[in-house]
């Protein structure tokens, strides 16, 4: 028997799911995080809401340290830890999440450099020459001493493991500047993010695509690049069916934020299959450019956020990984000497590189991780977790070079003067994009949400 109802856009697509015609659509989607498809409105908007103040960036670039950097070896100098190594003083509470000794002074040299004489560590000697174009937020704290929930309230604002990302929201608000690339781009060597680039409640199309920054070559970098078994006509014909199918699932039975999601899923995915392997080839760049950056997954995601925001992408994280490599609890001073070279270096090639093409002014870096390290030694000779009080870096985008805000305690543990929250940062974020954030809602289950829920102040005092 015949069905009478009318084959509609969502029947068609999981009737032909498993067909050979479509697998070479499905191949390019085959990884989940290629759901990520940009759109220059909100969903259903005629025009876009945001920018509602001119911007003074137009993209991002987060460098994720993961596992929780140690701000007490590399910029919040404390000669309060030399003069009261092995003690626990009583002026600051230093109970931490395990148990810990005494007061740990860092090893390191530190030296004030650039105009406005801010501290930087010996570890970071690449950094230290461009730390005029950087703020040092020397006074952040988050809510939560664990890497999973701590890291998503860095990422998403919430503890919650569903919620959407920053990126995701950035997304939604603003959309990209090229319709051929996603407009929200994850580079990490082995997991991307741990699912931290999720979009969560917010339309599919917002969520992180994940590519593999450890190799250097597009067609390894990113699974199933090209179609192998229809050509670009053929391709563009079903497309062109799906689209139409969806004009009428639309008509007959409203919009379908999600599945449109997948749809434009598959227009990203057929765009990028010629302009993905350009942009994602840093062979193309020259020997000195390379070589400034480095040649370490690290790296080769610095050099690549600079090549996408550079074509239109709106923003960019990248994972220092895999793993969790900033978790010392032992043996930190070894693990710092081996592990800051190639941070530090191509890092500070990113912001000279962006400032040397004209793009920092418009895209806004941040540096950090999901916490930082307790000043008391844990195991003898490493740092604890420490969300009270830690370090991140911001330039570009509209922020103040040359200096270095908020204080700690005078041994490095908790933020006592212009604390900084992660919701702080989501709104100092958004506002240099152009962003209110309070006004960055979606409707989901009965009430209102956005990334810096009921909390979040900008921080004016380190806006140019």
């Amino acid at each position: 028997m015949i069905d009478p109802q009318p084959l509609s856009r969502r029947n068609w697509i999981k009737s032909i799911s498993g067909g050979l015609g479509y697998a070479g659509l499905l191949g390019m989607l085959q990884d989940e995080a290629l759901r990520a498809a940009p759109a220059p409105t909100l969903a259903g908007a005629a025009v876009p809401k945001f920018p509602n103040f001119p911007p003074k960036a137009k993209h991002n670039i987060v460098l994720f340290m993961v596992g929780g950097p140690s701000q007490l070896d590399m910029f919040d100098i404390k000669p309060s830890l030399l003069k009261y190594q092995g003690q626990r003083p009583s002026s600051v509470d230093l109970r931490t999440e395990r148990t810990t000794g005494g007061l740990l002074p860092s090893p390191f040299e530190f030296k004030q450099h650039g105009q406005g004489g801010v501290y930087v560590s010996e570890l970071l000697p690449n950094l230290a020459t461009v730390i005029d174009d950087i703020c040092v937020v020397k006074s952040m704290y988050t809510f939560n001493p664990t890497h999973t929930p701590a890291r998503s309230l860095f990422h998403t604002g919430n503890i919650a493991a569903t919620r959407p990302s920053m990126g995701a929201w950035i997304s939604y608000g603003l959309g990209t500047e090229n319709r051929n690339l996603p407009g929200f781009v994850v580079l990490s060597p082995g997991p991307g993010g741990g699912g931290l680039a999720r979009s969560g409640f917010l339309p599919a199309k917002h969520q992180g695509t994940y590519f593999d920054d450890s190799f250097v070559e597009p067609d390894k970098m990113i699974r199933y690049l090209k179609n192998t078994e229809l050509d670009k006509d053929t391709q563009r014909r079903q497309l062109d069916l799906v689209q139409a199918l969806n004009r009428d699932h639309e008509q007959q039975f409203g919009q379908d934020e999600f599945l449109e999601g997948r749809i434009q899923s598959m227009e990203t995915a057929y765009s990028m299959q010629f302009e993905a392997t350009d942009v994602f080839d840093i062979r193309k760049e020259s020997e000195a450019v390379r070589a400034e950056y480095g040649d370490t997954p690290f790296a080769h995601g610095c050099l690549l956020a600079r090549r996408l925001v550079e074509r239109g992408v709106r923003t960019v994280h990248v994972y220092y990984g895999p793993g969790q490599p900033w978790d010392d609890h032992s043996h930190i001073s070894r693990n710092l000497k081996q592990r800051c070279p190639d941070m530090d270096q191509a890092s500070a090639a990113l912001v000279r590189d962006l400032k040397r093409r004209g793009l920092l002014d418009e895209t806004l870096v941040v540096w950090g991780g999901e916490f930082g390290r307790t000043p008391v030694s844990e195991s003898g000779d490493g740092r604890d977790h420490n969300p009270y009080g830690f370090t991140m870096w911001l330039a570009g985008g509209g922020v103040k070079g040359g200096m270095a805000y908020g204080e700690t305690d005078e041994f490095g543990f908790k933020a006592v003067e212009n604390p900084v929250s992660i919701h702080d940062l989501h709104a100092t974020m958004l506002n240099q994009l152009g962003i209110d954030h309070t006004k960055l809602t979606f409707r989901y289950a009965g009430r209102d949400f956005r990334l810096t829920d009921v909390y979040g102040v900008v921080c004016k005092d380190i806006l140019a």
